[in-house]
This record gives C-alpha cells, structure tokens and sequence, in this order.
C-alpha cells in the first residue's frame, strides 16, 4: 500500500491526520517501535491508531504467546522511551509507534497466567543510570523499587551430609556478615574479600564517567575538518578521566577486562563456591565461558550498577519491569509526547541526498521526519528497515522525483547514465558497513522460563518457615548448580555441541517475595534465567513444543534437587527460547545485549568501528539501543546519549 504524505499545515487546520498520512517531522525512533519528532505542535492521530495507556492486561486470543511467522522489524525498549522522554523535554515534540499491544520492548510486565504478573524478559535493576531518575522524575511517575538485602543465595549440594543442612552461600550489603558466611568455604578468602570488593568498586568508578558520553569520535580524528577534529577532542575526557582514576593501577584492571574471569578469581580466592557465585555475574547472558579472554567486563558490568545511592544493589520494581517503562513514558507523554502501540514500522524513508525523510509503516502509512531514532538492533535497523537493494532504493528515490522525472526513470534501467552515480545505493550503506553489521556476533545462550507457583521454593540448605513467609534468601538472586566454575564451563560446551546444558546455570529469581502484587495471596512469581542453550540444536534441529517442554522439565528437575517439592508447587510456565526471545521482543539471536558484549563489540567499536558514536552512514538516523555504547542492561545511557547527539545535530541543522 502507498500513499502520499498529508501536508502537515492541512493536517493542522483539520485537527486530525486522514487515514494512512501522518504529519511532517523531525524525528524517529524505531525499535520494536518507532519514535518520531514532528515540526508541528500537535497532531490527532487517525481513529484506528492505539494510543498507549498503562496496563498490564492479560494476553488475550489475539497476542497468543506465539505467533507463526510474527516478523519483528522494531519494538519499542525502555531506551528508545528514554530518548522520547528527553527529547520532548528539550523542546521536540515526538511520537512513538510501538510493534506490540505493550511498551518497553523486553522491559515489560505480562499477565500470562491470570493472577500471575511477570517481568516476561528482563527482571531486574541496578544499571539504570542515576540522572535519568532526577532528569525524568520517575518516581513521581509512579516508579517504586524493592531493594534486595541480602541478594545472592548459592546453596549446595552436599552429598553425605548425613542430617547436617547443607551450606550454602548468602551474600548482602553487610561485610562482617558476608565475611562470615565466606568462612564457612574458606578463612583466607574471608579476610581477602572486602579488598577485592574496593578493587572492583574502584574499577566500576572509572568505567562510570565512561558510560554517560559517546566514545571517543575516531571518524573526526581521522577524516574530519580541522573544526570538527578540535571539537572531537572533548570527547577524550571522560578516558582521561578513568585513567587518572586507575592511575598506577591501570595494567592491573587492563587484565580484569581482557582475562578470563576464572584467571582473575583465581588471583583473589580459593573456594569454588564464591568463585563460581561471582563468575555466574561474568557469564550471564553471553555465549561464554569462564574460561574465555575477556568474560572479566561482562562481570564488571553487573556490579556496577546500583540504586537509591547504594554502590551494585540490585532490586526489584514495583509491579514488574513494565512499571519502570511505564514511568518512563508517563514522564514523555506528560511533556508532550505521543505514543501509540500495535504500529509497525516496515521502513526507513531516504531521499536522494542520502538523507532520512521518515518512516513507512506496515499499515502503509509514511510518517515524514528530518530525524530517525532507533532503537531496535543494528541487524534490524540496517538490514531489514533501511533499503537494500537497488529496486528498494530506486522505488525510495522516486517517491521524491518530479512525474516527469519519474516517467524517464521508469523507461530506463536504474543504472542508466542519466541516474548513476546521484542516486548511487552503495554511496550511503557502505558494503563494508553492511558486512560489518551482518558479522555481528549475537549468540545468546539463554532460555528464559516464567513459573506460577502455589508456594514458596523450600531448599534443602533454608528450609522455609513454618507458615511459609518468605525468609531473606527468598528475595535473592539464587544460584543453582554453581557450586563450581567446573559446572559453569561444562554447560557452555554442551551448548557449543548444539546441545541444552545437561546441567543448566541456573538464576532463579522471586519478585513476588517482596512484592506480593504479583501475584494471588500465598503464591508467587518466579524467573527463571537458564543457560547455556543453542539457538539451533546439533544437526540444525529447530526448537518445536516437544523441545522446549523438555528442556523446562530438565531445568525444574535441578531445581528439584536442591528445593523438593518445587514441581508439585508449578501452576503454569512460560518458556522462552532463543528463537522465542528473537521473535516477540525483536532480539537477534535471543542476545539481551542485541549482540554480545565482548571487547571487539564494545566502546570504539560498538556496534563497529567509526559508527560507534549513535550516527551511521545515513545522515538523520542513529541507533540509541543495546546494539549502542555502552551495551546492554536497563541502563538507558544508549537513549539518553543518542537523544542528546541528535539534539546537537538538530540544533545544526
């Protein structure tokens, strides 16, 4: 379906934009869904167009928890809400189009069992960055966070322990008490463990002034003027900073970022129990061992985090991580913005100067706009919604042309002297950029299982309480099977031989512990973040029902061991796979990272070289997701950073 965009002066004197026209603006992002800047003040969208509310309404037949053949070309995240929210804050007015029935891309809340509300993707925070709480006043928009003390439980499995409770591991804010319970493993590790904490804080302070600023502008270095090379030079400070912040100690955390972890742990500590605990921070998420060079920053960036002030806490949010995003756009639309869901954008509009003119979306509407933010993956972004193909950019091109213009191009081949070289594809999407994209490396080792109990979990080393209220280790990160790094680099091999973990690293979460809205009166929620797992099984078999039930029933089989009874407490499950992951929340490969966070994808170079400062080839278009410094996580730096680089950019224009 085509049609030609309203004029956006029209649109204003009718109050309303016709069917299928959308007004003339500045600005889009697109994610699993888009945002867009218009020039004009206000626009009333169309009738049939879903303005965003805050619920968390059950699925209904028509969002199954699969969908055949569901394409996922933009959705949506908490980044992508944090760039709308700042941007309209500056003054931009803009409008967000999201994919699904719900906001925040893999920061959701889902009903999918009724009674029972789940973080369905993400579960946690403690990397959202501090001035977007302040900036965006997220808490008088209604954002409440339960923080967890203490926060990570290892409990064991100890065989001929006879009667004796076997040990377990429970670490939180007080160091005398964590001391305490190390020495159970070991004295020495006891004694050496509140310096290993102050060296990594040390090292997390460094990385901080790092995160709120885009990397160091290479492509100004080498190829720009000599104005836009001296400007290029303030963004060497927050480097500079770091450095004086390391000082002497700098080769020393050089090997903490590049060595594997078990090498780094090993340096620290002798008992397995601690060190496995700390390496599940250094593996989660990321097809990689504990042996693999460079597992080090993965840990450092989940203990950098922190929340209401206190250094790597970790907490829940108040109904789930859809309350977060909620908060969020609340703290947009309330300054302006408009958001609307079930919109999919099918494609991003380029003129012929190579510049971006808006979007297409599904139901073929063109939103016209100077500026396009998005917030879906690099893969997504710039293989599937920008043109790839001569006829692709050839029909792009003459959307602007002249009819008489249109008429000649229409005779003649596209490469025709008349049309080479101005209109040439190849000028604005580099091949080499393209293959860089496509070589991203997405592997994600993660099935995430959502459970509906009756009762709380009862492990074998913390027994539950006779009414069965729930104890401090119930509101913990609890690790399963990580008694030793030995089990975390077993898990990762089968996975490398297509297989499912014959014994899963498991991170079992319970929100519902400390938030009892979750869920029906004495029962609960639980997450369940599960690795290692293949994208494709050996001899390239595909994830079908048989597969998935199989592997869960693998995962609650361990979680029996440690907590009898675990399976007998099940109301109903939601697995989702790799392929699951890709498919509703638009995560390539199923990556929560949009692809992995190893150094050669990282800083400089993410998502690659020269392109790392939210800007690509495309003037008017720029990434501000996870697939953007500085990563994955609910973080928001991504949208906050990419909303400020396009602001400059507007302002310029």
């Amino acid at each position: 379906m085509t049609s030609t965009p309203l004029d956006a002066d029209a649109a204003m004197r009718d109050g309303t934009l016709a069917q299928q026209h959308a007004s003339h603006p500045l600005l889009l992002l697109l994610a699993n869904s888009t945002v867009l800047l218009p020039q004009t003040p206000s626009l009333a969208p169309p009738k049939q167009w879903k303005p965003w509310r805050c619920s968390h309404e059950p699925l209904t037949p028509a969002e199954p928890l699969t969908k055949p053949g569901e394409q996922d070309f933009s959705s949506q995240g908490h980044n992508g809400l944090v760039a709308a929210a700042y941007l309209q804050r500056l003054g931009v007015n803009t409008a967000v189009f999201e994919r699904r029935h719900v906001i925040g891309g893999a920061a959701v809340t889902e009903e999918i069992i009724p009674g029972f509300k789940f973080s369905r993707a993400s579960y946690l925070l403690s990397l959202l960055r501090p001035q977007i709480y302040t900036d965006l006043e997220l808490k008088k928009h209604g954002l409440r966070l339960h923080l967890r003390n203490p926060y990570s439980f290892t409990p064991m499995l100890e065989e001929g322990a006879g009667s004796k409770v076997p040990r377990c591991l429970l670490l939180g804010t007080d160091m005398a008490e964590n001391q305490k319970q190390i020495a159970q493993f070991s004295q020495k590790d006891a004694q050496v463990f509140p310096k290993y904490e102050e060296f990594m804080h040390r090292l997390a302070l460094a990385i901080d002034p790092l995160l709120d600023a885009a990397p160091v502008d290479m492509a100004a270095f080498q190829h720009g003027s000599l104005l836009q090379r001296m400007r290029s030079l303030s963004t060497l400070k927050p480097l500079l900073k770091a450095g004086r912040i390391l000082g002497a100690q700098l080769p020393r955390y050089y090997e903490v970022l590049t060595a594997p972890i078990t090498k780094v742990l090993d340096q620290w500590f002798e008992s397995e129990p601690l060190k496995a605990t700390l390496a599940t921070d250094a593996v989660i998420g990321a097809m990689t061992s504990p042996h693999t060079p460079g597992s080090g920053y993965v840990l450092l960036h989940h203990v950098m985090g922190g929340l209401e002030g206190m250094q790597g806490a970790w907490g829940y949010v108040q109904g789930g991580m859809g309350a977060l995003s909620d908060a969020i756009a609340s703290s947009a639309t309330t300054h302006g913005a408009s958001i609307f869901t079930e919109k999919t954008v099918a494609k991003v509009q380029v003129n012929s100067e190579g510049c971006v003119q808006g979007v297409v979306l599904e139901d073929g509407t063109e939103v016209r706009s100077k500026m396009v933010l998005s917030n879906t993956s690099p893969q997504i972004t710039f293989l599937k919604l920008t043109p790839q193909d001569e006829e692709d950019f050839r029909r792009e091109r003459l959307r602007d042309l002249p009819e008489q213009r249109k008429k000649a191009a229409s005779l003649g081949p596209w490469t025709s002297e008349a049309f080479h070289g101005a209109f040439s594809f190849q000028e604005w999407l580099p091949e080499e950029f393209l293959e860089r994209i496509s070589q991203l490396d997405t592997r994600s080792p993660v099935t995430k299982i959502n459970v509906a109990v009756d009762r709380l979990p009862s492990f074998l080393a913390a027994p539950n309480a006779p009414r069965g209220q729930p104890l401090p280790h119930h509101q913990c990160s609890i690790h399963l099977n990580c008694e030793d790094t030995l089990l975390l680099h077993q898990a990762f091999e089968d996975a490398m031989d297509g297989l499912p973990s014959h014994r899963p690293v498991i991170e079992l979460c319970i929100p519902s512990s400390l938030d009892p809205t979750l869920a029906p009166p004495g029962c609960h929620v639980v997450s369940l973040f599960t690795q290692y797992m293949p994208y494709t099984l050996a001899g390239g078999k595909a994830w079908d029902e048989q597969e998935r039930d199989a592997y869960a029933d693998r995962v609650f089989d361990c979680i029996e061991v440690y907590a009898p009874g675990f399976k007998d407490s099940v109301v109903g499950r939601d697995i989702l796979t790799p392929p699951d992951l890709e498919r509703i929340f638009g995560l390539p490969g199923g990556n929560i990272f949009h692809c992995a966070m190893s150094l050669d994808q990282l800083y400089f170079a993410r998502p690659v070289p020269l392109h790392s400062g939210y800007r690509c080839p495309l003037q008017g278009l720029y990434l501000c997701g996870s697939g953007a410094h500085p990563g994955g996580g609910v973080m928001g730096a991504a949208g906050r950073n990419a909303a400020h680089v396009a602001f400059r950019d507007l302002k310029s224009m």
